[in-house]
């Protein structure tokens, strides 16, 4: 977008979605670079309203480093890139001694001074409230009545002992518009060997079950159903097994075994060419030759093993992708459009919205809109919202 918006030309958003883990060990060059990249996008698109999804705030090792966090929100809301956004709400789940419900995410949403009229939800007194001035919350989220937040039940990932996943849900109006913002994270993929043994993976499934607890939640009785987004780290991947025999068609495999029997490592290798290794797996490593494969024209060639949302396609609508696979870029700041060799690189950060606000342009990885005065109000006939880029 260009310039300021006006009433007339409707209600600009931007939705921005990140997995910031790595930005709390890296401050002097990731999380810099990060925030200059992001405030670029802000006054690119001049939003009236500015969602951010983060996800593992606080970094991998947030024993350590959430004492970031503090400083991190406080860089964002004196930026000069934000100061003309003089209302804030700023959720984070920080109180990581509560296993019980520690997600690590952390939802922001920034107003700017040209939007007059916008209200939130209280989820307790079930009532929109005027959003007046800033307002940070942390640790205590579970009783906060402008929003509602879930960890996943254990046994959805029993691999894992202590999950951080989980979502966060909270409820807008402006411009005679109501929706829902949902902020998401999902199961990983815990062994590379395991992703390969079928098609599709077990850890798929987990993913499943978990985003229908979600959606259930959210379209359940307890409120009124609107549109909805919801957009995080999703931690979609490509079906290994799938795009493996794709990339390695006229490969040989070698399997090498530990003393009790189980795989340690696959590794592939030209039928001639000396027998060149074009492929390596272990658990935490996925080593493959050509990494252009992942980047050229986007990744397009192949979007075909990125099945995941398929059996969600009545419940849930995407933009056609238009960026390459969002992990697992390097995290070493000087190797930016490199991919680490521990992951078959994957859309797992996204965008998605019901069937009700569809009509969406994406960008990567936010998506930036208008929306028509009237479109999702309570009580409407119809919940519509309309591209107006």
């Amino acid at each position: 977008m260009a310039g300021k918006l006006t009433a007339a030309q409707g209600t600009g958003i931007l939705l921005v979605t990140a997995n910031v883990g790595s930005l709390f060990e890296d401050l002097e060059n990731l999380q810099k670079t990060w925030l200059r990249e992001f405030y670029q996008t802000v006054q690119s698109h001049k939003p009236h309203f500015l969602a951010l999804h983060c996800q593992e705030v606080g970094g991998k090792n947030f024993e350590e480093s959430m004492s970031h966090v503090d400083n991190f929100v406080k860089e964002l809301l004196s930026s000069d890139a934000l100061k003309e956004y003089s209302r804030a709400r700023v959720y984070l789940d920080e109180n990581y001694r509560s296993q019980e419900h520690f997600t690590a995410l952390g939802s922001l949403y920034f107003i700017h001074d040209s939007l007059k009229n916008i209200q939130q939800f209280d989820f307790k007194a079930k009532k929109f409230r005027k959003v007046v001035g800033k307002e940070t919350c942390s640790e205590t989220l579970e009783s906060t009545p402008t929003l509602e937040k879930a960890k996943f039940p254990q046994d959805y990932f029993p691999e894992c002992k202590w999950s951080r996943k989980g979502f966060i849900r909270t409820r807008w109006a402006m411009a005679d518009c109501a929706f829902d913002l949902v902020n998401i994270h999902l199961f990983h993929d815990a062994s590379n060997l395991v992703a390969w043994e079928k098609s599709p993976s077990e850890y798929s499934g987990t993913r499943q079950k978990a985003l229908a607890y979600v959606l259930d939640r959210i379209t359940d009785q307890r409120y009124e159903k609107l549109p909805f987004f919801v957009f995080g780290d999703f931690n979609f991947r490509l079906d290994s097994k799938k795009v493996i025999e794709k990339l390695c068609s006229d490969a040989t495999m070698q399997t090498i075994r530990t003393d009790n029997n189980e795989i340690h490592k696959l590794v592939f290798q030209e039928t001639d060419n000396d027998r060149k290794v074009i492929l390596q797996i272990e658990k935490k490593l996925f080593n493959y030759v050509n990494q252009e494969v992942f980047r050229e024209d986007n990744g397009t060639s192949l979007l075909e093993f990125d099945k995941e949302l398929s059996v969600f396609k009545e419940r849930l609508h995407e933009q056609e992708i238009g960026f390459p696979p969002s992990y697992p870029y390097s995290e070493d700041s000087s190797q930016g459009k490199q991919y680490m060799n521990t992951r078959c690189p994957a859309w797992c950060d996204r965008i998605l919205m019901s069937p009700s606000a569809r009509d969406m342009l994406l960008k990567p990885v936010f998506l930036s809109f208008r929306i028509t005065a009237g479109a999702g109000k309570p009580n409407a006939n119809k919940h519509k919202c309309c591209v107006v880029q």
